[in-house]
C-alpha cells in the first residue's frame, strides 16, 4: 500500500461541517484492493491480538464488536486503517471517534478520513496506522507500544496547558471562537475588532508593572508589608558572604528560594545549620542572581486564586510523597506511586509524575534514608521541599472553608499588586481561622498561576476557575465576534466579494476582505496573490482593526484544509458551472456542489443562505441548508423565485431593467442597471447576477435600500476596484479588454458582451489551463472562435504538468471546429505578445486578453496606456 498525499483539515470541510479537525489520507491500496479482510489469512485474530479494545468499534453493526464482525465478513484495507488510526490516538489519551473512509473513481484508490486532537499525532497516526495494517497482513512482529508513546509525545509538545486548555475549552462551551497565535500558549478570543488575548493565564487586560512587581519576591513583600499583610520576615542577598549577617538576622530555620525563579525551583526548606544554609545558597544561586532567606514557617502549603479581584478557589497543596508499607524501598514506592493512572508525562494528566532530583536526595538525605532505604509501614516521606503540582505534588480543594477575613485579605492583595489573575501562596495552619490569629503569612503573589490544581484537585470538589476568566473578559453584552460573509461559486466569486465590501465599506464599517488577487483592509492590499483559502480568512479574523469580514471562499482551500472560519452569517453562490473538474476527485457538477455547499453548511440557524436560483445546482443546496435561504435569479417568472415568494420569502431579481428586492407579495426597486457602472449600461448578464447577490446578502444584513443604491451607483468598474474584471483601457485608437474568465461559462460572458461592441476586428489573446480536462479547454477554443475574428494563443504559464505544445494542440482544434481557416497565432512570449499586438492594433479594433495569459496584463497594458498620452 501506498501513502499518496495525507492533508489536514481544520475547519468546515466536504466530509463533516461539525467535526472541523480532520485528517484526509489518500491511500492507493495497490495489491490490497483485490484481497479483503476475509481472504487474509489469520488477520483477524492477529489485529484483535494486538488491538482488543477495537472491540469497542460498533462500526455498522452499531453493537460493540461491529468492527471485529466486519473484519470476519470481509472489508477493504482502508477501513481497518481508519479504525486503527483512531484507535491508537485512543490509546495514547486521544479520545476521538470520526472516521469515514470512500473509494474515489479511481480502482483501489481511498480516502481514508478520521477526527484527531492534535495535528502532529493525528498525521502520525496516519502514517503508523497503514504501517500497523501492512505488519498484520504480513503476520510480521510489531512494536505498538512504540507508536504509542510517540503519540504521546507528540500530543505533550502540542497540546495546549491544562490552564490554558481550560480557559479555550470554556470559551468553545460559550460559542466564542479562538485562534492558537503560536505554538506555544498565545490564543486570540474572538474576531477582529472583538478579539482579545491571553497566553497561558495572563491577559491582555494584566498590568505590566503588576507583573514586574509579582516577579521580584522581596518587591512584593515590602509593598505588602507596607499594606499591612502578614509576611515572612527575610531578607535578600547576591553574594555568600553576606550569609552570615542574615542567619543571624533572621535565625533558624530558613527557607532559600531564587528571587525570580518558579515552580519551585532552586528552593530549600528546613534549613537549620551554617552548612546546610551554605549548600540552599549556591543551590539556589543556579537559578537566580539574588537569593531570598526566610523564616521557615511552619505549617501547611496552600494556594488562593483571585480572578478579577475575586477569590474564586483555594488549595492546600502536598509536596510529593509516598508512604511506606514496610517492605518496599523509597525507589520502589515511587515507581508505584508513578503508576497512578492519574499521573503523566508533564501536565498531560491531573497529576505529574515523580522524578528523583537533587531536592529528593538532599530530603532523603537528611532522615538518613537513600532510595533503597525500605520505609516502615504508615511513614510519610516527602521527597519535594515545595508541594509544586509540576514536581509531582497533589493538591486538596478547600475553598469552601477559606474565613472571611482571609478572603478579604486575598482580595486586597490582588489589588494592591494589580494582577486581574492572581495566585497566592500562604503558609499556614489552616485557613479557616484568620491568618492575623493563627499566625500564617503570604509567601508569593503569582502572576500567571496555574490552574490545574483547582481544575482537577486530588481530593475535593473540582472548580471551573476558567469560567471567571471569560466571564472577566467577554462580560455580558460585550460581542465576541465580527459579522462574516462568505462568497462561493463557479465565476464572480471575486466581483461579488468586492461589491459586498464595498456597500459595507459605503456605511462606515471597517472591512476587511479576502480575493482572488490580494487580502484587503479597507483601501489597503495587506497581501498579494490568490488569497481565498482558510489561511487568509484567519489573516482577517486575526486583524484587531477589521469591523466586518467578506471572504471570497474558492474550492481549492475548501478541498486543502477546509474552511478558515466556524460560522459565518450570510453564505453566498454565485452559481456553480463546468471548472476545476478531474481534479481532487471532483469529477461532476454533483461533487463540486458538495464542496461549494460547505459554504452553506457553515452558515448559523438564524443566518441566511443567499443561492442563484436560475442554476440548479445551487438550488439543490437549500434542500440541505440548516439557515434562512433567500435566491437571486435575472428572471422574476422563475418557478423556484415564484413559489418560494409565495411562502413569504426573500429574493432579489432582475425586472424591467431594475435590481428590485422582492419579499412575499411586494417589490421595491433598489436602482436601474443602467445607473450601475457596473453591469456596463445592463449589458453584461454576469454582472448584473453579481449586483444581485450582493445586493441580496447586504439588504438580508440590514442595510437601507437607499444606501445600497448609492453604494451600487458609486462601485466603477476599472483596474482599482475591479481588477481582472471587465476591464476596458481605451487607447486613441483600439481598446483593450481584460478579464480573466478562465472558463467555458466566464468566456460565454464576454462573448454575449462583445456582441455589443462595434469594432473594425475583433481580436481574442487566450491560453489553456493544464489542469484541466481536454474538453474544458477545446471548449474554451470553440468559443473564442466564434467572438473573434484572429486569435492569438499566449500559452506562458500554467502548464501544470503539461507539455506547452499538448495545450497549444488542443486549443487550436478547438478552434479549428468552429472556423478552419481562421488566422491563430502562437507568442508564448508574453511581454512581446502585447508589444505585437499593440503594434498591429487597427484603428477601431477591439482586442480581448482572457484568462491572464498576459504576466501581468494589467500592470503592463496600464504603462502602454501611459506612454500614449505621455503620462
Amino acid at each position: 500500500m501506498k501513502i499518496l498525499g495525507i492533508q489536514v483539515l481544520r475547519g468546515p470541510n466536504i466530509w463533516s461541517v461539525n467535526r472541523k479537525k480532520l485528517i484526509q489520507m489518500r491511500l492507493d491500496l495497490e495489491d490490497m484492493e483485490q484481497r479483503p479482510t476475509n481472504l487474509i489469512d489469520g488477520f483477524g485474530d492477529r489485529l484483535e491480538k494486538m488491538m482488543p479494545s477495537l472491540f469497542t468499534h460498533r462500526c455498522s453493526k452499531g453493537e460493540p464488536g461491529g468492527f471485529f464482525a466486519r473484519i470476519k465478513e470481509g472489508t477493504w484495507m482502508g477501513h481497518v486503517i481508519e479504525h486503527i488510526a483512531l484507535e491508537i490516538q485512543t490509546l495514547a489519551g486521544m479520545d476521538t471517534g470520526f472516521g469515514r473512509t470512500r473509494q474515489t473513481k479511481t480502482e483501489g484508490i481511498y480516502n481514508v478520513v478520521f477526527s484527531y486532537l492534535e495535528e502532529k499525532a493525528g498525521i502520525y497516526a496516519a502514517e503508523a496506522s497503514v504501517k500497523i495494517a501492512e505488519a498484520l497482513i504480513g503476520n510480521l512482529d510489531y512494536d505498538l507500544e512504540f507508536d504509542i508513546h510517540r503519540l504521546r509525545e507528540l500530543r505533550q509538545m502540542e497540546r495546549l496547558g491544562p490552564s490554558t486548555g481550560s480557559i479555550v475549552d470554556e470559551a468553545i462551551a460559550r460559542d466564542i471562537p479562538w485562534i492558537r497565535l503560536n505554538k506555544s500558549s498565545l490564543i486570540q478570543l474572538g474576531y477582529g475588532k472583538n478579539q482579545v488575548r491571553f497566553r497561558a493565564t495572563m491577559t491582555e487586560k494584566t498590568n505590566s508593572i503588576a507583573v514586574d512587581i509579582a516577579g521580584d519576591k522581596d518587591e512584593t513583600k515590602r509593598i505588602l508589608k507596607d499594606s499591612a499583610i502578614p509576611v515572612a520576615n527575610g531578607v535578600t542577598i547576591s553574594d555568600i558572604s553576606e550569609l552570615d549577617d542574615a542567619i543571624e538576622r533572621i535565625g533558624f530555620p530558613l527557607v532559600f528560594k531564587p528571587l525570580d525563579g518558579n515552580h519551585g525551583k532552586g528552593a530549600s526548606i528546613n534549613v537549620k545549620t551554617p552548612e546546610a544554609a551554605k549548600l540552599a545558597f549556591e543551590h539556589a544561586k543556579q537559578y537566580s542572581r539574588r537569593i531570598i532567606i526566610e523564616s521557615f514557617i511552619t505549617g501547611y502549603d496552600f494556594r488562593i486564586l483571585v480572578i478579577d479581584n475575586k477569590m474564586v478557589a483555594a488549595a492546600l497543596r502536598v509536596p510529593a510523597h509516598v508512604t511506606g508499607n514496610g517492605t518496599a524501598t523509597v525507589q520502589q514506592l515511587i515507581d508505584k506511586e508513578n503508576e497512578d493512572p492519574r499521573r503523566g508525562y508533564g501536565h498531560e494528566n491531573v497529576l505529574t509524575e515523580i522524578l528523583v532530583d537533587r531536592d529528593t536526595l538532599d530530603l532523603l538525605s537528611k532522615k538518613n534514608y537513600t532510595l533503597e532505604t525500605v520505609v516502615p509501614n504508615g511513614e510519610l516521606v516527602y521527597l519535594k521541599s515545595t508541594a509544586n503540582l509540576s514536581t509531582g505534588g497533589t493538591s486538596i480543594d478547600v475553598t469552601d472553608l477559606v474565613h472571611p477575613q482571609n478572603i478579604f485579605i486575598s482580595e486586597r492583595i490582588s489589588r494592591i499588586i494589580g494582577l486581574d489573575i492572581c495566585g497566592i501562596d500562604v503558609m499556614a495552619q489552616n485557613l479557616t481561622q484568620p491568618l492575623t490569629e493563627n499566625g500564617g503569612v503570604i509567601l508569593e503573589v503569582n502572576a500567571a498561576p496555574g490552574f490545574r490544581m483547582h481544575l482537577a484537585p486530588s481530593e475535593g470538589l473540582p472548580r471551573n476557575v476558567a469560567a471567571p476568566v471569560i466571564d472577566m473578559l467577554y462580560p455580558p453584552g460585550k460581542a465576541n465576534r465580527i459579522p462574516i460573509i462568505a462568497v462561493t461559486g463557479t465565476n464572480g466569486k471575486t466581483t461579488t466579494t468586492r461589491l459586498i465590501a464595498h456597500i459595507v465599506k459605503s456605511n462606515g464599517t471597517r472591512v476587511g476582505f479576502t480575493t482572488s488577487d490580494g487580502i484587503y483592509v479597507q483601501n489597503t492590499m495587506l497581501m498579494k496573490g490568490d488569497t481565498t483559502g482558510p489561511v487568509s480568512a484567519e489573516f482577517i479574523l486575526r486583524d484587531p482593526t477589521v469591523e466586518f469580514a467578506v471572504l471570497e471562499t474558492a474550492r481549492g482551500g475548501i478541498l486543502r484544509a477546509g474552511l478558515g472560519f466556524k460560522r459565518c452569517d450570510i453564505g453566498v453562490v454565485t452559481n456553480i458551472q463546468e471548472d476545476h473538474l478531474g481534479i481532487a476527485d471532483i469529477h461532476s457538477l454533483k461533487d463540486l456542489t458538495r464542496v461549494k455547499a460547505v459554504v452553506i453548511g457553515a452558515v448559523k440557524r438564524d443566518g441566511w443562505a443567499v443561492l442563484n436560483a436560475d442554476n440548479k445546482y445551487c438550488v439543490k443546496i437549500a434542500e440541505t441548508a440548516d439557515c434562512k435561504v433567500a435566491y437571486f435569479s435575472m428572471d422574476e417568472n422563475n418557478p423556484v423565485i415564484v413559489e418560494h415568494c409565495k411562502k413569504g420569502g426573500s429574493a432579489a431579481i432582475y425586472e424591467n431593467g431594475y435590481i428590485t428586492i422582492k419579499k412575499g407579495d411586494w417589490k421595491i426597486r433598489v436602482d436601474k442597471v443602467t445607473h450601475i457602472p457596473l453591469t456596463f449600461g445592463g449589458s453584461v448578464d454576469f454582472m448584473i447576477q453579481n449586483v444581485l447577490a450582493a445586493t441580496l446578502s447586504t439588504f438580508l444584513w440590514g442595510y437601507k435600500i437607499e444606501d445600497i443604491r448609492m453604494s451600487l451607483e458609486t462601485f466603477i468598474p476599472s483596474a482599482a476596484q475591479t481588477p481582472g474584471r471587465m476591464n476596458i483601457f481605451k487607447f486613441k485608437e483600439f481598446k483593450i479588454l481584460v478579464d480573466f474568465a478562465h472558463n467555458a461559462n466566464g468566456f460565454n460572458g464576454i462573448k454575449d458582451y462583445l456582441k455589443t461592441i462595434e469594432a473594425t476586428e475583433h481580436i481574442g489573446v487566450i491560453s489553456g489551463t493544464g489542469d484541466r480536462r481536454d474538453e474544458d479547454i477545446r471548449e474554451t477554443a470553440r468559443i473564442s472562435a466564434q467572438m473573434f475574428d484572429k486569435i492569438i494563443i499566449c500559452q506562458e504559464k500554467y502548464l501544470r504538468g503539461r507539455q506547452q505544445q499538448d495545450i497549444i494542440d488542443i486549443l487550436i482544434s478547438g478552434i479549428r471546429e468552429v472556423k478552419p481557416d481562421m488566422e491563430v497565432i502562437i507568442n508564448n512570449d508574453s511581454s512581446d505578445c502585447l508589444k505585437f499586438l499593440i503594434a498591429t492594433a487597427k484603428s477601431g479594433s477591439f482586442i480581448t486578453i482572457l484568462s491572464d495569459t498576459i504576466d501581468s496584463a494589467i500592470e503592463k497594458v496600464t504603462e502602454y496606456l501611459d506612454k500614449e498620452f505621455g503620462i
